[in-house]
């Protein structure tokens, strides 16, 4: 007998299957090359891959809300590079900085704590919008492929997030078991520990 909960669950993701197939073939209809349902449908794709990249490993809250911040500007972004459009300035790239920031501190505050959240979600954000102004931007050597490819501008910034995440995690963590009181000092570096592993693990992926 197969529990009330699990058929509820069952019945979200297969309609959540069927809009993104919806959404699929109304831009095939009616997007064009630079149409809104091309940004829409890049928008739903993106968070559906991050929000399973992040949600698998530290909980569905920290998928939700990671993913739909990079949803939202992942679509923009690429739709904004495919236009050809101008070279973004300092406060568009801060703004997508900062809600992806935004994202990260909602999600880390539901799983790891308030403290360790705005923490992360604040050193997130300046990482990011200092290294859009060095030029590692997702849209970075954007252009059409016929296969997969990695350059190695590509292979370096995936290194250079593995890096910036581990030390933002580990100083989260640091500010965190600041300001938090256990009696038992052993468990609370025991946990905040886990915490940074957790984050390092999964943004070596990113």
């Amino acid at each position: 007998m197969i529990d009330k909960h699990t058929l509820a669950l069952i019945s979200i993701v297969g309609s959540s299957l069927d809009m993104l197939g919806a959404l699929y073939l109304a831009y095939d209809l009616l997007g064009g090359e630079h149409g809104p349902l091309r940004t829409l449908t890049r928008g739903v794709t993106y968070g559906a891959l991050f929000g399973a990249g992040y949600g698998l490993p530290l909980g569905p809250v920290f998928g939700l809300a990671s993913g739909l911040a990079h949803g939202v500007t992942l679509a923009w972004e690429f739709s904004r590079a495919s236009r050809r459009g101008p070279k973004p300035g300092f406060w568009y790239d801060t703004s997508m900085s900062a809600i992806r920031g935004c994202g990260f501190a909602v999600g880390a505050a539901y799983t790891f704590g308030v403290p360790f959240g705005i923490t992360f979600g604040l050193l997130s954000t300046a990482g990011q919008a200092i290294s859009y102004r060095f030029g590692m931007r997702p849209t970075a050597e954007y252009k059409p492929a016929t296969r997969p490819r990695m350059t190695r501008l590509q292979l370096f910034g995936a290194v250079n997030r593995t890096v910036g995440y581990a030390v933002t995690g580990y100083f989260s963590s640091l500010v965190a078991a600041t300001g938090t009181r256990d009696r038992n000092p052993a468990e609370s570096r025991t946990r905040h520990g886990r915490r940074d592993g957790d984050l390092r693990i999964v943004h070596s992926f990113h």
